[in-house]
């Protein structure tokens, strides 16, 4: 019988608790890019989150033995690396940086083409407006579909605090698409 990348993945990560570093190393090479990925769209600068990530996996090594399975391991990870990011910003003294979403796909229409161009930069430029937490958990949500309650374990905020946080970003949304009438 064929094992699942899920039953390897449990399994590597039942070998690293135990201290077997291969396993551990399994993980780090499933999760590093997307981890790079996730410190980068919050940095913008390849250094830091490549450095970030690093820092990420050496707190991962650290704890987990830790590691109760409360959350999903991925969310684990990912909630290290969001606090290591932010520490990192707030420490730099920036806000997080915003990813540059594919709203719309490419058309051959140019006309169409420069309508997309303009809502997406409008969207970004709305969201560079947003309270820092309010942006974190729209950007989450809204562009890579995470639930609200992997957001909540992802931020380490109450899963009533991320609902509102994202309904205060979609009013300002709405209110910023009618007052700009991005609604045509």
């Amino acid at each position: 019988m064929l094992k699942t990348d899920k039953t390897l993945f449990n399994e590597w990560i039942e070998e690293a608790q135990a201290g077997n570093r291969e396993a551990f190393s399994k993980i780090v090479k499933k999760m590093m890019k997307p981890i790079i990925a996730m410190t980068y769209k919050m940095t913008q600068n390849i250094d830091s989150a490549q450095d970030l990530a690093q820092d990420t996996f050496v707190s991962v090594w650290q704890n987990i033995a830790n590691f109760r399975g409360e959350a999903k391991f991925e969310n684990w990870i990912y909630r290290i690396a969001t606090n290591k990011c932010l520490n990192h910003l707030k420490k730099e003294g920036k806000n997080i940086a915003l990813d540059n979403h594919e709203l719309i796909y490419s058309t051959n229409d140019p006309s169409k083409e420069i309508l997309k161009r303009e809502l997406k930069e409008n969207i970004l430029t709305f969201m560079a407006q947003l309270p820092q937490q309010q942006r974190i958990v729209f950007e989450l949500h809204f562009y890579k579909e995470l639930t609200f309650e992997n957001i909540a374990q992802l931020t380490g905020k109450a899963l009533g605090t991320v609902k509102t946080l994202y309904r205060e970003a979609i009013a300002k949304l709405r209110a910023t698409a009618l007052k700009k009438g991005w609604h045509r």
